[in-house]
């Protein structure tokens, strides 16, 4: 990871818009001078938080309560504090964007029982951490964040019963009242808030290590409170959930974490945006997270040729398709064909409680070895608790067949212990050279800045849904709110690709033949919309290759990017995202169940004229999802264009400069 700094990194203690100090209250302010946190210190400490003068979060108290009975935040007494203007710019090796400008103020306060909180204020949002310089280990029985809303906010939450730690962050979202927050459910992160006058708060955490993740419960003021809820610590496990592929606590700690007494805590993070479309492009999350140390050049993002979707049905061929060697050699030459860097071995190559136990009919040397002939990289699926309990022979193995990813399945937790997993299952693949994936999985907390490798994470309830979750799978209505508040956490992996598609009265659930709800232009957009560096074609090579204009169009869409502009949406109605590769823009948009015109101002070109390649819905996608045209024409930098979507539709635009 690169990081270039400017000259401009300025003490700015005499610059009163920025801070103020007046007693023990001191005041952020976001370089545009548009968001201002006020941190109060008496009995205890306390933040708030204004947009515009607009209050969102009245006072409300933080701490951290250690074992021996101390209470970081409880009659503190500040010994010093430190002011600071950065102004840098972040080089990912890959991302959204190849450059990102990292522009906030900075405020330290240095406080007596040896721990501090810093603050971080940017024009798109908030963050605090706590740090402590305690010499020997300490234990965390509870750390306490609480919200104390101007008013009784309406609450946007994806939910699951409260003290119920065992999950994989892929429900619905649900949209209701604070008041009406039923007190028995948590609210996983990212949580959104849609406070007065249009402005929303999404809250969620960065550079969650050796630490367990957050939740949201119903808070003790009233109608309008909320407050932070921890996992503790699992001293007991047991092999159980679905087909025994988890580790259920059995019994747990009276405390959170066990960790070292000198170290920095997570961020907390609060974006606050006034236009929805402003949360497609946040990288605040990405902007906190630990950078990576070490050679991650080798990091090769892309697509994937999966076979589990699909149930590995492939229409037409002359061999017996299933888990069998020759079928993933069919999924190899299809990936050689069509420029895909990866396939994607899922459940039933080895036996899943033993990955040096081979099933009989997949040789997966030969695979290996006639990928590396086509060019293709090949990913193994493998559940937690299995690579867990094998992981230095396993990490060899993989090695010594020259696997280049795997996919890991099913930890469904974000305990203490949990996380530890994920940094450890990073480093030591890091150490291989071999990228992860990580499915039944946490939301991103930037472990991904901090270990490159670790290309993707699903934890999205994501188009698999289809295939199982009866009555309503996964619907175009969740897709239409997931990139303004899942992804605002990072990448996800979510699957599209279905070539198969239905409307809302057409739609059931089918295992073995799924389909997606929605258009197919829908679908194709998915590839631009959602930010995915390992992007999955989900439905069958067989499928895509009956389809040869649009397995031509997925098959050249980038999944990492050298720009990203928001160009327009509404959480839950619709998004539209531009992103560009070079020289060439790609635009996606995507809509809710509601039939919709949207208008599009291409103010992010930059050359004179482009040839624009575009992929629309038709008058007959609301009844056959499937139907689709493409048309081309000429569009100019700051023209606009309207483009209809159906219901559960979609657009997709590629526009490449013309020689002068």
């Amino acid at each position: 990871m690169k990081i270039r700094l400017l000259i401009t990194t300025t003490l700015i203690t005499l610059t009163m818009a920025a801070f103020a100090q007046k007693e023990k209250t001191f005041t952020l302010v976001s370089p545009d001078e548009e968001i201002i946190a006020q941190i109060d210190v008496s009995d205890r400490i306390y933040y708030s938080l204004q947009l515009k003068e607009q209050e969102i979060i009245q006072p409300s108290a933080i701490s951290m309560t250690l074992a021996d009975g101390t209470i970081l935040g409880k009659k503190p007494k500040v010994k010093g504090n430190f002011i600071e203007t950065y102004n840098t710019f972040i080089e990912p090796i890959y991302w959204t964007a190849d450059s990102i400008n990292d522009n906030y103020n900075y405020l330290r306060l240095d406080f007596k029982r040896e721990f501090s909180l810093e603050f971080r204020m940017y024009n798109e949002g908030f963050a605090y951490r706590f740090i402590t310089k305690i010499e020997d280990p300490i234990t965390v029985n509870s750390e306490e964040l609480t919200f104390n809303f101007r008013d009784n906010y309406e609450l946007i939450s994806s939910d699951v019963d409260k003290d119920a730690f065992i999950h994989s962050y892929e429900s619905n979202y649900t949209t209701r009242k604070i008041a009406d927050y039923p007190s028995n459910k948590m609210a996983m992160l990212p949580f959104m808030i849609n406070a007065r006058s249009g402005v929303r708060l999404t809250f969620t955490e960065a550079d969650l290590e050796d630490y367990p993740a957050l939740y949201l419960v119903k808070g003790d003021n009233g109608s309008r409170s909320m407050k932070t809820i921890l996992p503790a610590y699992p001293l007991k496990e047991e092999i159980g959930g679905h087909m025994d592929f988890e580790l259920l606590v059995t019994e747990r700690a009276d405390y959170i974490a066990k960790t070292a007494g000198s170290r920095s805590f997570p961020w907390r993070v609060f974006i606050l945006s006034e236009e929805d479309s402003e949360l497609l492009n946040n990288q605040l999350v990405y902007k906190l997270a630990k950078p990576a140390e070490g050679d991650f050049s080798w990091v090769t993002p892309g697509k994937v040729a999966w076979d589990w979707w699909h149930a590995m049905h492939l229409d037409g061929v002359d061999f017996e398709s299933g888990i069998n060697t020759e079928s993933y050699k069919y999924y190899i030459d299809f990936a050689a064909e069509n420029g895909i860097e990866y396939i994607n071995l899922d459940e039933g190559w080895s036996d899943q409680f033993d990955l040096l136990k081979i099933n009989p009919k997949v040789d997966i040397k030969a695979i290996v070895d006639y990928a590396k002939q086509k060019n293709v990289k090949v990913i193994l699926w493998c559940i937690a608790r299995t690579l867990d309990a094998q992981l230095e022979e396993a990490m060899e193995q993989f090695e010594a067949w020259g696997i280049s990813g795997i996919k890991v399945d099913f930890m469904d937790r974000d305990d203490q212990k949990m996380i530890d997993f994920y940094y450890r299952i990073a480093k030591a693949a890091a150490e291989k050279k071999i990228a992860v994936n990580y499915h039944g999985a946490y939301k991103p907390t930037g472990l991904n800045r901090t270990f490159p490798n670790v290309v993707n994470q699903e934890a999205v309830r994501g188009l698999e849904y289809n295939k199982f979750a009866e009555p309503d799978g996964t619907t175009p209505d969740h897709a239409a709110k997931i990139p303004f508040i899942r992804m605002v956490a990072g990448p996800m992996d979510y699957t599209p690709g279905a070539m198969k598609n239905v409307n809302k009265g057409s739609f059931k659930v089918d295992f073995d033949y799924p389909v997606s709800q929605g258009t197919r232009a829908q679908q194709i957009a998915m590839y631009v919309t959602y930010f995915a560096p390992l992007q999955m074609l989900s439905d069958a090579p067989t499928a895509y290759q009956k389809e040869k204009k649009v397995l031509d169009i997925i098959a050249e869409i980038p999944t990492v990017w050298d720009e990203t502009q928001a160009v327009g949406g509404e959480v839950g109605e619709y998004a539209i995202i531009a992103r560009r590769k070079g020289d060439t823009w790609y635009l996606g948009g995507l809509s809710n169940w509601e039939e919709r015109t949207v208008p599009v101002n291409f103010f992010f070109l930059t050359e004179n004229t482009y040839e624009a390649t575009i992929l629309t819905d038709t008058e007959n996608s609301a009844k056959d999802g499937t139907a689709y045209k493409i048309a081309t024409e000429d569009i100019k930098p700051f023209d606009r264009r309207e483009y209809k979507m159906a219901p559960g539709g979609g657009f997709y635009i590629k526009l490449t400069p013309k020689a002068e």
